[in-house]
């Protein structure tokens, strides 16, 4: 019997957990509101397998926010992508486990991200040159809700609506915070889905952490005709661990011995 979605992002926050206690990084929030999205995707969603991660009909997955990139490490490897020791070298000197993806460094790993207010661009030129070369394959981008902050989003966003780009698929982490505090404080978004909408794209709001909701969505959004879509995903900033949940001191602090243990009991 398949393994549960819910099991599954458990051991992912598990894993994540460990190695950022062992690296001492941070972005532990941001890391952990996404991680059923990307459950969602690799293992119910993308046509992609570890076996052909270069198969020039795969769909393309680009985490734009790259500061989560432990937690797309997690989910690769839990999906079989590469072994789960290697996670043991998340942010080591030399190794490809970076704070921020790189690409093609990993099976899996589809663009160099960290910048924020690039991924998008980068993959609407991947669904334009999809339509080019008469190829089927969906591309998906997940944002964070601080990089719709980004001129460069929404430049890019009129270019895919204008160019009917309806094989392109964003998902918001909208966890309504960012580096220095809330969304809200630093430069409102709202109304998020009237601005998408009158940019000319599908709207979808979720809650992103029900695997229903984002399969739903997910199959809505791959079927739509003549628009982007954009899935408007609502999310807890360090969801999974009570003393992380909306408390945005998790976007750049360490793990204590103390805090790695409780939070290991905690998804345990």
């Amino acid at each position: 019997m398949p393994q549960p979605l819910t099991s599954i992002a458990n051991q992912v926050r598990q894993n994540v957990i460990q190695m950022m206690f062992e690296a001492q990084e941070s972005h532990l929030g941001s890391c952990l509101s996404c991680v059923e999205i990307l459950v969602a995707l690799y293992f119910k969603t993308l046509q992609i397998s570890p076996s052909q991660s270069l198969d020039p009909n795969r769909d393309r997955f680009i985490l734009s926010k790259g500061h989560a990139a432990a937690s797309l490490y997690a989910t690769l490897s839990a999906a079989g992508f590469f072994l789960k020791e290697k996670l043991q070298q998340y942010c080591q000197n030399g190794s490809v486990l970076a704070g921020h993806p790189i690409k093609q460094s990993l099976p899996g790993i589809e663009a160099s991200t960290g910048s924020l207010g690039h991924g998008l661009a980068m993959g609407a030129g991947m669904a334009l040159a999809a339509k080019f070369d008469q190829r089927d394959y969906k591309t998906f981008i997940l944002l964070s809700d601080g990089e719709c902050q980004e001129g460069s989003t929404w430049e890019t966003a009129l270019f895919s609506s204008h160019h009917q780009l309806n094989n392109l698929i964003v998902i918001v982490d909208n966890n309504q915070f960012q580096n220095n505090g809330a969304v809200k404080d630093i430069l409102s978004l709202e109304p998020l889905t009237k601005k998408w909408q009158s940019f000319g794209w599908n709207i979808k709001v979720i809650n992103g952490h029900n695997f229903r909701q984002l399969l739903k969505a997910f199959e809505k959004a791959k079927k739509q005709k003549n628009k982007p879509t954009v899935i408007i995903a609502n999310t807890i900033k360090g969801k999974g661990i009570s003393f992380m949940e909306n408390n945005n001191l998790w976007h750049t602090k360490s793990l204590s011995e103390i805090e790695y243990q409780q939070a290991l009991k905690e998804l345990s």
